[in-house]
Formats: structure tokens, C-alpha cells, sequence
């Protein structure tokens, strides 16, 4: 199979050229003919060609069925980082005594006046303390970010850091280590970054008094939370396991 193009060629195709010749792969290859299409087509991605009919198509060439897959294995690998994060912040919360879920999606009502909107806030790690007294809940929402491009793109949404509040009485950022600084992060957020040894905190997160809205038991109420799974959180006194 034929390499990807290289160099300056490479460099100049972006996210939107990746998500076209994703899409020609899936579809019968109708062509668009707009310049996104003209720089693939440069680029030795893809290759005109007609049927019997005089009718054109475009198909991927094996140096575009080369990127989209480089393409692949990259945003696997960032999945697979930004996972493992995730599940090491919410081990964390379970050995501190809270009861923790992943990937819920919570309504959020932002903006103030006419121009307040209900909006999704999807926190990556979600947990609230392991208590019967309601006003001691104290719910913590942990976002998680593995690469600095995810990062500033969180940063250019203000309304983010509104929803995560409405539903949280605490709300951080977990970055991996070198991606970025905590003067970067909005003050409403408390900052960590993930150590190969622990999670350091470089900035505590402003804690507020909250009392969760109905609509966030009842979310709850329907989500799985975290198995523990730690070998870590066994009974005391429980005889060890076999070997």
C-alpha cells in the first residue's frame, strides 16, 4: 500500500480534508467539485474516474486509504489516553469516599435574562460524596484533557464553565502533564495535573455551597455509577485472596 503524501503537501490538509475523504470512502463517490475536493485530488488522495455512461466518480487511492488510516490509529491512541485518565481520576474519587459516574450527561441552564439557554454539560469524571445527609453531597465535576488542542478548545467556551457550575459545587480541570498551565484555566476551575506518580494539585477548586436540582437525582437515579473494581477497597478484615 502507497505511503501518505509528506511534508508540505501533508501539512496543508486539515480536519475538514480528513472528514472528506472519510465520507468519499463511504459514499459512491460523487463529486463535489469545490476546492476541498481539488486539494485531495492534488494531493494524489483521490483519483477521478468514469463508468461506461461518461458519468465521473472519485475514488480513495491507496495513499488516501494510507492516511485515513494513520488518521485512525492517531485519534484511537488519543482516545485510549484520554480513557485511561479518566478512569484514574475516578479510582481516585472512589478511595476518597465517593460515589462516581462516567460519561452522564446533565442539563444545564445558562445565561441570564432573554438570553439563557438549557445547555448539556458532559463531565468526564462526575461523583458526589458517599453521605445520607443531602446538604453534605458536595457534587464534583472533573474534566479531563490529554492534548492542549482539546484544552484551548474547551477554553473558547465560556458557556462550558457555566453549565459544569450550574450542576457542581466544585468543578476541575485534570490535565496531562506539559499541555498547560494553570493561569490559563478560568478561576472557577480548580487544576490538576496528572504525575506519573499522582494527581497534583496546582490549584484548588472554589468550593460553593449547591444543592443538586431534582433533575440530577433523577439523572443519576437512571445511570450506573463506577464499579469499584480496586483490590484496593475490600472489606477490613476480609482474608486475602487466593494466589
Amino acid at each position: 500500500m502507497a505511503e501518505p503524501p509528506t511534508g508540505q503537501v501533508l501539512r496543508s490538509l486539515g480536519a475538514t480534508h480528513r472528514r472528506r475523504l472519510r465520507e468519499i470512502w463511504r459514499s459512491a463517490g460523487w463529486p463535489c467539485q469545490d476546492l476541498i475536493e481539488v486539494e485531495l485530488l492534488a494531493a494524489g488522495l483521490l483519483q477521478r474516474q468514469r463508468d461506461g455512461d461518461g458519468r465521473e466518480s472519485l475514488r480513495v487511492t491507496d495513499a488516501g486509504i494510507a492516511l485515513l488510516a494513520a488518521t485512525l490509529q492517531k485519534n484511537r491512541a488519543a482516545r485510549d489516553a484520554h480513557e485511561a485518565l479518566v478512569a484514574r481520576v475516578a479510582r481516585e474519587m472512589q478511595r476518597a469516599g465517593r460515589v462516581v459516574w462516567r460519561g452522564l450527561m446533565l442539563r444545564a441552564k445558562v445565561g441570564t435574562g432573554d438570553d439563557a439557554a438549557w445547555a448539556m454539560a458532559m463531565p468526564d469524571v462526575y461523583s458526589i460524596r458517599h453521605t445520607t445527609v443531602e446538604d453534605y453531597v458536595e457534587p464534583v465535576a472533573h474534566e479531563i484533557k490529554v492534548h492542549r488542542a482539546d484544552l484551548l478548545a474547551d477554553l473558547r467556551r465560556p458557556e462550558k464553565a457555566q453549565a459544569y457550575l450550574h450542576n457542581s459545587s466544585q468543578c476541575w480541570y485534570v490535565l496531562r502533564e506539559g499541555i498547560g498551565a494553570a493561569d490559563e484555566i478560568p478561576v472557577e476551575y480548580g487544576v490538576m495535573v496528572a504525575r506519573e506518580s499522582a494527581l497534583e494539585v496546582l490549584r484548588p477548586a472554589p468550593k460553593r455551597p449547591l444543592k443538586l436540582p431534582f433533575s440530577v437525582w433523577m439523572t443519576l437515579a437512571r445511570a450506573a455509577p463506577e464499579p469499584l473494581d480496586d483490590a484496593s477497597q475490600g472489606w477490613l478484615g476480609a482474608p486475602p485472596a487466593d494466589d
